[in-house]
């Protein structure tokens, strides 16, 4: 049973963007410093941007590991729309955000207010409000180019077969909170999901965290972090084990 005190929050985020912080877990689900330009930053611009402009790619099959607030499918989805690249984007969350704090996320109007946004505010709105509804585990095509496949899966329960994801948005809270999440065993199990030269990106950039993807065969970089983070890591698979 939930108590006030252990509902979540929605809080503003120092880039004017909202967050969710959990008082359960004293987490939130994007950076104080600011939510919409941490996700770009790791996952769009050292994620996704990195992959296409290397691979130079006619369709990507993309994993996130814990949705959340939707925000990465939001800034993935704008990224693509002015490249016709086929997109199924895969996104595990074993435990949605309730509506009440959907509708309250005003990602479409900061987004919307960034120079060169290729769509308006109604645009995004639409495509922000349709990836979180229907069912928890349902499909949904926000564009010709761009089929969402959501699961309420947690990542110990989904599978997928071998050489499946070109890229991989590992988005768990942190190793502090969610240990289990980090496991090697997890871990092995994304990498093998992994297509040969894909790449996982995620905030985290613990040492142990590196050495356990090191030892699983993965070329591992550390890169700069967002605004109020020294550092993140990129992950690519290099050889099968």
């Amino acid at each position: 049973m939930h108590t006030q005190n252990s509902m979540p929050q929605l809080i503003f985020t120092k880039d004017g963007s909202h967050s969710l912080w959990m008082p359960a877990l004293d987490e939130t689900y994007h950076s104080r410093h600011g939510a919409i330009q941490e996700s770009k930053h790791i996952f769009i611009q050292h994620g996704l941007l990195h992959w296409l402009n290397n691979q130079a790619p006619s369709s990507v099959n993309l994993l996130e590991v814990g949705l959340g607030t939707g925000l990465n499918v939001l800034l993935t989805h704008l990224a693509l729309l002015t490249k016709p690249v086929h997109t199924t984007y895969t996104g595990l969350e074993p435990y949605p955000i309730p509506w009440k704090y959907i509708r309250r996320f005003n990602y479409a109007a900061q987004l919307a207010q960034q120079k060169n946004c290729p769509i308006t505010y109604k645009g995004l709105q639409a495509t922000f409000e349709k990836l979180h509804q229907g069912a928890a585990t349902s499909f949904c095509k926000l564009s010709d180019y761009f089929l969402l496949k959501k699961s309420n899966r947690s990542l110990q329960d989904f599978s997928a077969p071998p050489n499946t994801f070109d890229i991989v948005y590992f988005d768990a809270f942190s190793p502090n909170k969610q240990p289990a999440m980090w496991s090697v065993d997890l871990l092995q199990k994304v990498y093998h999901m992994m297509k040969h030269h894909g790449i996982m990106v995620t905030y985290c950039a613990q040492g142990k965290l590196k050495r356990d993807l090191k030892r699983l065969g993965m070329h591992v970089e550390s890169l700069p972090g967002p605004p109020g983070k020294k550092e993140m890591t990129r992950a690519r698979k290099e050889i099968p084990i």
